[in-house]
């Protein structure tokens, strides 16, 4: 997973006054929530250092640089002003090498489907899945494979399997699926017509030369 380097200070002041008084000065209130017995940590960092990090839909390792703490933390929730595209808060999970961390991944479709080449379109159901697992294990992205994907039928989450990671979603959830298209449903009742003409025709034929 690619990594995103982050330079904060810790905060010293606190309470509703504090954090308006940082905000008017460009920064962000945040904290790292230490989970497995570690302390949380509260700091504020610069409203332009993280656009690259929330604009995206990639994910992140985020290497946080607090001075005299350095650590390594995910995204876990990011607060924004009702009416300005402000930043207002911003939650992270610590994460440790020896335990595993929930995290949503986005889903990439590789490969053309066969339901797409019979006329059907591929659509995706889950942009993102959620996922478990140990930091060092946690991809970019989660590659589904489509090409063995026929028209009408779908992949579900319980379909899925990648090395290292638990999926956490509900295993009937659909994350792709071919469906028949207007045009295509068009083109199948057309030739099922021609065909029932074809048919009626050739039964005449046969009842005539009767």
């Amino acid at each position: 997973m690619k990594t995103f380097e982050l330079k904060g200070e810790i905060r010293k002041d606190f309470g509703k006054k504090a954090a308006r008084s940082y905000r008017s000065e460009g920064l962000i209130p945040c904290v790292v929530y230490g989970g497995h017995g570690a302390e949380n940590v509260d700091f504020v960092i610069k409203q332009g250092d993280v656009r690259n990090l929330i604009y995206t839909p990639e994910v992140f390792l985020v290497n946080l640089d607090l001075g005299e703490k350095k650590m390594q933390a995910i995204l876990k929730e990011v607060q924004f002003h009702p009416v300005k595209e402000q930043i207002l808060h911003i939650d992270f999970l610590h994460v440790f090498e020896d335990k595993p961390v929930v995290i949503e991944i986005p889903v990439r479709l590789k490969g053309l489907a066969a339901g797409v080449k019979a006329g059907g379109k591929l659509s995706l159901d889950l942009r993102k899945l959620k996922v478990k697992g140990l930091a060092a294990n946690l991809p970019e992205e989660l590659v589904i494979n489509v090409e063995k994907l026929v028209l009408g039928k779908s992949i579900q989450v319980g379909d899925l399997k990648f090395e290292g990671l638990e999926l956490l979603n509900a295993k009937n959830a659909v994350v792709c699926r071919v469906q028949l298209t207007r045009a295509a449903r068009g083109d199948a009742a057309a030739a099922a017509a021609a065909t029932e003409i074809e048919d009626e025709e050739s039964e005449e034929s046969e009842s005539s030369e009767e």
